[in-house]
């Protein structure tokens, strides 16, 4: 007998539970917040623009609250991670840009890379001693056009290409979430990190500043195949709160997983290379200046 696909109202009730989701003012990070308001947690809209931020969560049931966070500012990182105080539960790294060409960010590295990738990297570690449960950060099926190009991460020599700067920093995504499990399961945390994608959804991500023909055409297509944004945060969903092993990653269980209920899905070799991941976390220490420090006594 086949079983129902699997929807926000399989969510199990999170009440007493506190999460934060990161870009949470539209889109998947909007429908990710929303869903878990709803099914009991206190949920943190941490959003560059707060004024935004405080318009969305006044439409949103539930117990909500915002919080100014630029990922694209290490400083802004930081003075929102030492403002934290008590547990939390979910870390969602949701929030990401795409595009951008020469656009870097405050601390001058490529805005993709560095928001996508080093700014929830810093956010994680300065948060993790206060994290119970799991740490997911969405990824993309664009990870697979990605390579690290260990000899200039940001984006300061290279010359830029959409689809190969915007597939490292999700390719980035995903060995960040590889290494922080390593590092977890090696010092003894119950904490688990996963990963999730939301497959083909429609969203404003890629199109701010593009030609008006290339977003009409975009709109186009969003609306002859793109899933809601509902839709596009199930993975998410799922990978916060069901029982998944640690570096698990989930997307659309449908044709080149566009589409579809949420399921455990595959990711390239680069991806799954620990060495590589490894590799990367040093890097990313370096750049940031914000190392793992999880001390279990």
């Amino acid at each position: 007998m086949d079983h129902l696909p699997w929807t926000a109202a399989d969510l199990p009730v999170l009440d007493g539970r506190t999460a934060v989701v990161t870009g949470a003012t539209s889109g998947v990070g909007l429908a990710t917040a929303s869903a878990l308001a709803q099914a009991g947690a206190h949920v943190v809209l941490a959003v560059r623009d707060a004024e935004r931020g405080d318009a969305v969560a006044a439409t949103m049931s539930g117990s909500t609250e915002v919080r100014r966070l630029d990922l694209a500012d290490l400083a802004s990182v930081r003075d929102f991670a030492q403002s934290w105080s008590g547990p939390l539960d979910l870390l969602i790294n949701n929030a990401g840009v795409a595009g951008g060409r020469g656009a870097v960010t405050q601390d001058g590295f490529d805005l993709q890379f560095g928001t996508n990738h080093l700014g929830h990297f810093a956010l994680t570690n300065l948060l993790l001693p206060h994290v119970r449960d799991r740490v997911v950060t969405l990824a993309s099926g664009a990870h697979r056009a990605g390579d690290i190009h260990f000899q200039d991460l940001a984006l300061r020599t290279r010359r830029y290409s959409l689809a190969e700067t915007y597939g490292q920093s999700k390719l980035a995504n995903l060995l960040f979430t590889l290494e922080l499990e390593r590092r977890l399961r090696r010092c003894g945390s119950e904490v688990r990190s996963l990963a999730s994608h939301p497959g083909y959804s429609a969203t404003n991500l890629g199109i701010k500043g593009r030609s008006k023909p290339l977003v009409a055409t975009v709109n186009l297509a969003g609306r002859l195949l793109a899933q809601t944004s509902e839709q596009g945060a199930l993975p998410t969903l799922f990978a916060a709160t069901q029982d998944l092993p640690g570096a698990s990653y989930v997307g659309p269980d449908g044709r080149w997983e566009l589409h579809g209920s949420p399921a455990l899905v595959g990711r390239s070799a680069r991806a799954s290379d620990p060495a590589l991941a490894t590799r990367l976390w040093e890097a990313s220490e370096e750049l940031t200046g914000v190392r793992f420090d999880l001390d279990l006594e």
